[in-house]
């Protein structure tokens, strides 16, 4: 898994396509993504306490991690991912700007 939660990342195929977002979720055994403000989807809802009118609630749907490529933001390029071991450690980076990702 090179994406994990937190990281920006920008939406490179479907509907979505050039949105960039934040990692909300990541579900790995799904190999899927949820990213903020990527992939809305409407859902009807009845009342209940947490949602005591019910109505229309709009939330982010999961999306292919394959779909999603990480998102420099320092240099605002998108970029594969990469590993390197750096002082015993092994780190991320990204591959097009050489940048490391994990501190």
């Amino acid at each position: 898994m090179f994406i994990k939660k937190g990281d920006t990342v920008k939406v490179i195929s479907g509907d979505n396509k050039g949105k960039i977002g934040k990692v909300l979720q990541v579900l790995a055994k799904e190999e899927r993504v949820i990213v903020e403000g990527v992939n809305i989807v409407s859902r009807h809802t009845r009342p209940s306490n947490a949602y005591p009118d019910g109505g229309i609630i709009k939330k982010e749907a999961p999306i292919a991690i394959s779909n999603v490529m990480y998102y420099d933001t320092k240099n605002n390029q998108a970029s594969k991912v990469g590993y390197k071991e750096v002082d015993g450690k092994k780190v991320r980076y990204a591959k097009k700007t050489g940048t490391q990702i994990d501190k």
